[in-house]
């Protein structure tokens, strides 16, 4: 009960914006809670899925969602957190597509670590095309960038926001 997983509607929203770049991608799901929308990813054919968190009340619950639904391969659970699997990531040379990120509201300085790290060091793992995705609450807006990411896009439904960001073009 401490995780607010992302709404259904919200999910269905996220997925009919990225509909047309899933299928195949490498797709990233920081501070995953349930699982909910990695797990989704897969649904969609994203060609392989990393989930990071680092409670382990949400990491069972995510290894339970998967086995639940007879997902045996095409996805890695990190369940020391996101820093650690961005790290990772960018060690391995490893290139993903989308990268969606919902940490808990009340943790700003997490949004801003996450994202400063995607901007910052991480974005040597994004693809050329890559978004970064972040889910938060409506009234605090994210900055307008975080290194080389930019916001692209806003999309506000009730209490909760998405803000899209890429690569800032060279």
């Amino acid at each position: 009960m401490k995780t607010r997983p992302t709404s259904d509607r919200l999910r269905e929203t996220l997925f009919n914006v990225l509909a047309p770049s899933i299928e195949g991608a490498r797709f990233v799901d920081l501070y995953a809670g349930s699982g909910a929308v990695g797990i989704e990813a897969i649904s969609r054919e994203a060609e392989f899925v990393w989930f990071a968190e680092n409670a382990s009340a949400a990491v069972k619950a995510v290894r339970e969602n998967l086995a639940s639904l007879k997902v045996s391969d095409g996805f890695a659970i990190e369940a020391r957190g996101a820093v650690v699997l961005l790290d990772e990531l960018v060690k391995r040379g490893e290139k993903v597509d989308l990268v969606f990120l919902d940490p808990p509201y009340e943790a700003a300085a997490e949004y801003a670590r996450t994202l400063e790290l995607l901007g910052g060091r991480g974005s040597a793992m994004l693809a050329e095309d890559a978004r970064v995705i972040a889910e938060h609450w409506s009234k605090e807006e994210l900055a307008a960038s975080y290194g080389q990411l930019e916001r692209v896009r806003v999309l506000k439904q009730g209490d909760a926001a998405l803000s899209f960001y890429a690569r800032r073009a060279e």
